[in-house]
């Protein structure tokens, strides 16, 4: 067995294929990277936090309940923080990704099962991400959603196909797309001009959160959106693809302190795109909620139309279209790692984009083709269920390995750290749980 094969197998030196040194691990000796160079990771995980299926959410809560919620995101992207922050600390300290780390550390049997969920929160994630984009297509260009579901898809293979896709490409694609949102809500925050003191006491909790039922329900539907599986291998690969093969435990602190400055700017940039949903939603939906009636994407981009106008429903169109676009385009890549890393199996990226567009692409194109775009509900529904149920399948093994003293080595979590770890892990649990089955109740 040559000595490439054996490194392959121990998973010590696997990098993802987006890596910019796929398959050439730099050596022991080589000196501690620049802090530009580690940047990333956290802004392309943050594009999973203000994906298409948190709109949705954030409309909802801006329209019934006006900036009441914003404390809501708040929590959401302080708990999406700390899992993230976890995830990082877990992969420099073991110097492999979660997927990998799972199939080296658990029995086949399980590692196979938990590869069999995550494809599944694959496929799901994809669906929804490539429905999104296919609304804002219907909105821009008026294209039945079918044809958007197409174009979408069609999207992500052109993006894939660009040179230096196994390096640095997407990641760069993505970050483009993602200051298309930002700039895109703060234009959107301008034309809507929200009260100041009105957003700072919206991101105080309050006991109303508690007691009434429906914002409860859109608080949790807003915490429980913000967590979802592909972030976590697509966060721990891209961090792997950074970490030199034998690098010091003083050079993964360093890493750490580096990668965690990224992550925490990145989602901190995602929660104040969430916070700006809700709030455009909060000033633009006023009337709407009088009525009790909840707006959907589409009928939100025909209410800022009429309710605040100055350009604000194309702004909101070309902002979905980025948003689904660079969200489907992580998500798969978070599919190569989760091959990669479960099935010991380098696919191109463009074959791998294939395997989760036709598995997405399958039931979308049953029901719409059958349905017609009023399906497009029932599928976001369908995708949001199965993501929480397969959450809890992603988040316990992970715990347990940050528990690993031998995982860990000299970054083991302080005790403290690791109860408050596993508080959140029950609470998103129980939560991803009843979300699951009070929204397939209601749908």
């Amino acid at each position: 067995m040559s000595h490439d094969r054996r490194q392959r197998r121990s998973g010590v030196s696997s990098v993802t294929a987006f890596s910019p040194t796929a398959g050439r691990p730099a050596p022991a000796s080589a000196p501690p990277r620049r802090f530009w160079t580690m940047m990333g990771p956290g802004f392309v995980v943050a594009v999973g936090y203000m994906d298409p299926g948190n709109w949705a959410t954030d409309i909802a809560a801006g329209s019934r309940f006006g900036f009441a919620l914003l404390a809501a995101v708040l929590l959401a992207s302080l708990a999406g923080m700390f899992l993230q922050a976890l995830i990082v600390r877990l992969t420099l300290a073991s110097g492999q990704d979660l997927a990998r780390l799972i199939r080296n550390r658990f029995p086949r049997p399980v590692s196979l099962a938990i590869w069999g969920v995550s494809e599944l929160a694959m496929v799901a994630t994809d669906l929804a991400e490539l429905l999104g984009s296919a609304i804002a297509l219907k909105l821009l260009f008026g294209v039945p959603i079918l044809g958007g579901v197409l174009i979408a898809a069609a999207a992500t293979f052109a993006i894939l196909a660009l040179p230096g896709a196994r390096g640095r490409a997407p990641e760069l694609v993505v970050g483009v797309l993602m200051a298309v949102v930002v700039v895109c809500f703060g234009w959107e925050l301008l034309i809507a001009k929200p009260d100041a003191g009105a957003l700072l006491a919206g991101l105080v909790p309050s006991l109303d959160m508690a007691r009434d039922p429906e914002m409860l329900y859109l608080s949790l539907g807003i915490v429980g959106a913000t967590v979802m599986p592909h972030n976590l291998f697509l966060h721990s690969g891209l961090v792997r693809s950074r970490l030199a093969a034998e690098a010091s435990d003083a050079e993964r602190r360093r890493a750490a302190r580096w990668l965690t400055i990224d992550l925490t700017a990145a989602l901190a940039l995602a929660g104040l795109v969430n916070g700006a949903i809700l709030a455009v939603a909060a000033v633009a939906f006023q009337d709407v909620a009088a009525t009790g009636a909840v707006p959907g994407i589409e009928d939100a981009h025909a209410l800022l139309s009429g309710n605040i106008g100055g350009g604000a429903a194309l702004i909101f169109a070309v902002a979905l279209l980025a948003a689904g676009q660079s969200s489907t385009t992580t998500g798969t890549m978070a599919g190569q790692i989760v091959t990669e890393g479960f099935l010991d199996i380098r696919l191109r990226p463009l074959v791998r984009a294939a395997i989760t567009r036709s598995a997405a692409l399958v039931p979308a194109l049953a029901i719409l083709g059958s349905a017609g775009d009023g399906a497009v509900d029932e599928l976001l529904v369908m995708s949001q269920v199965v993501l929480a149920l397969t959450l809890p399948f992603i988040l316990l093994p992970m715990l347990l390995l940050l528990r690993d003293r031998d995982v860990m080595g000299g970054l083991a979590m302080a005790p403290l750290t690791l109860r408050f770890a596993n508080i959140l892990a029950l609470v998103l649990t129980g939560l991803s749980g009843w979300m699951a089955g009070t929204t397939a109740l209601t749908s």
